[in-house]
């Protein structure tokens, strides 16, 4: 049980900085690079601050305990298209394989923080 919560902690706290606090910090501390990413693949400037909205949101709800159940299911999910057209994006746009291989690395580790949030629940 302890184990459990330990590696949901960690996983999730991997999420929170990559999904949550890079976005915001970028956001805050250089604004300027904001949209470098979404930018390069072609996505209009408004996308990168509704993404990063979301993403806050997202890592809000999963990290919070109070969080309603079905809340968390909506952002685990919403997490997971981001990753996964993050993917998509970048193959077929510049098909740098570092570039596609790490929003699916974050995925493996978004999926881990979802399963033992399912563990941790059903001891519980």
């Amino acid at each position: 049980m302890k184990k459990d919560k330990i590696i949901f902690w960690i996983a999730t706290i991997i999420i929170a900085l990559w999904e949550a606090v890079m976005p915001m910090s970028t956001w805050i501390f250089a604004p300027e690079y904001m949209t470098t990413g979404t930018k390069a693949l072609g996505y209009p400037d408004y996308f990168a601050y509704a993404l990063a909205i979301a993403k806050v949101l997202g890592v809000i709800a999963i990290a919070s305990p109070k969080t309603p159940e079905n809340l968390k299911e909506w952002a685990y999910s919403g997490l997971a298209f981001t990753l996964i057209f993050a993917f998509i994006s970048r193959a077929c746009v510049d098909k740098n394989i570092a570039y596609m291989i790490m929003p699916l690395a974050f995925l493996g580790i978004l999926a881990i923080s979802y399963f033992y949030k399912d563990k941790i629940q059903t001891v519980n």
